[in-house]
């Protein structure tokens, strides 16, 4: 979590933020973003009540005066009326809306079973939108490889590499750029730091061990920043490279591939590579759950869609599907 967040926090959010962070281990991406859903929120309870000034910018509202009284007033109207100031004031999504009920939720919840400030949790009837739960969007194997094959250019070993063990191994961003040389281990697996601190083995194959062979005979040594020499991914500034520049290269080389302006993400190649595991790999549900660190089967589920030429060649193999009606000879026969 960056510091600034906690200086500008009042003590209840910052002290919210820190337990989640070092106590319930959510990533320091989650806790970003539970800020900003509750400044959010504040800013707009400050402005409904007439606390801040209504000529002042949104973004400009300063919660540092939020405390245990102005939280403690708060309502399940309040609440709902800040779902629909997100849906028409500020053109929120429905995931976005579901996102910020969800920490709304968690705020409230600590708050009263937690620290026990609140009696009563007002969020705790408190409904999500619905969220259409639509399939993984991913690539085919053709455009994989279409994608590997657009690598080129100065640092073409980094970031076929990258690439590669994208859609092999189906991590995260936060996890391909965390991976320090250590974690690369002499059984041909590697280790990743998931989601909560959570870490995993997973297992290099052929493609990733030769990529990793060809990136490492390039990759800078005495140039990199003394802090930053353990990770394995090398930006052109000699440091650890970003998760804003990974998605920049993926989003080059999709481009370069002809599947730009298609939705296509870092995170739509860990589908890729899910999808991938699961049709042409025919890998059990709870197998590949491992592979991806999820926490549920559940969210593993999303992976068992079967794609459209797969459901046009199992109705094509039904026995019956060429059996067209005969013709009958045209005779009137009275009963």
């Amino acid at each position: 979590m960056k510091h600034e967040i906690l200086l500008s926090s009042p003590p209840i959010i910052r002290d919210f933020l820190t337990y989640n962070e070092t106590i319930k281990g959510k990533s320091a991406l989650s806790v970003e973003e539970y800020y900003h859903d509750l400044q959010t929120f504040f800013r707009y309870l400050l402005l409904i009540r007439g606390i801040a000034d209504k000529n002042m910018p949104f973004e400009k509202i300063d919660i540092s005066s939020v405390d245990a009284e102005l939280i403690s007033s708060v309502t399940i109207s309040d609440l709902y009326a800040f779902i629909v100031f997100c849906k028409n004031e500020r053109g929120n999504s429905t995931a976005t809306r579901a996102r910020k009920t969800s920490t709304l939720r968690i705020f409230f919840k600590y708050l009263t079973n937690q620290i026990h400030l609140l009696d009563v949790n007002p969020a705790e009837l408190l409904d999500s939108p619905k969220v259409k739960s639509g399939l993984p969007k991913h690539l085919t194997l053709e455009d994989s490889l279409e994608l590997l094959n657009a690598v080129d250019g100065p640092n073409k070993e980094r970031d076929y590499c990258i690439l590669t063990l994208f859609l092999n191994c189906g991590m995260r961003l936060s996890e391909l750029c965390g991976i320090n040389l250590s974690d690369i281990r002499s059984d041909n697996t590697l280790r990743l730091l998931g989601k909560g601190n959570k870490e995993r083995i997973v297992y290099l194959n052929d493609a990733c061990l030769d990529a990793i062979k060809k990136y490492m005979a390039v990759r800078p040594n005495d140039s990199v920043v003394f802090n930053d020499r353990n990770a394995l991914f090398i930006s052109r500034n000699n440091r650890r490279i970003s998760n804003k520049t990974v998605q920049h290269i993926v989003k080059t080389y999709l481009e370069k591939a002809g599947l730009g302006g298609m939705g296509f993400s870092t995170h739509k190649l860990r589908h890729t590579a899910a999808t991938l595991m699961y049709q042409h790999g025919h890998v059990d549900i709870r197998v590949l759950k491992d592979i991806l660190g999820h926490a549920n089967l559940g969210t593993t589920q999303i992976y068992t869609h079967i794609s459209d030429e797969q459901v046009k060649n199992a109705i094509e193999a039904n026995p019956l599907s060429k059996v067209k009606p005969k013709e009958k000879n045209e005779t009137h026969t009275r009963h």
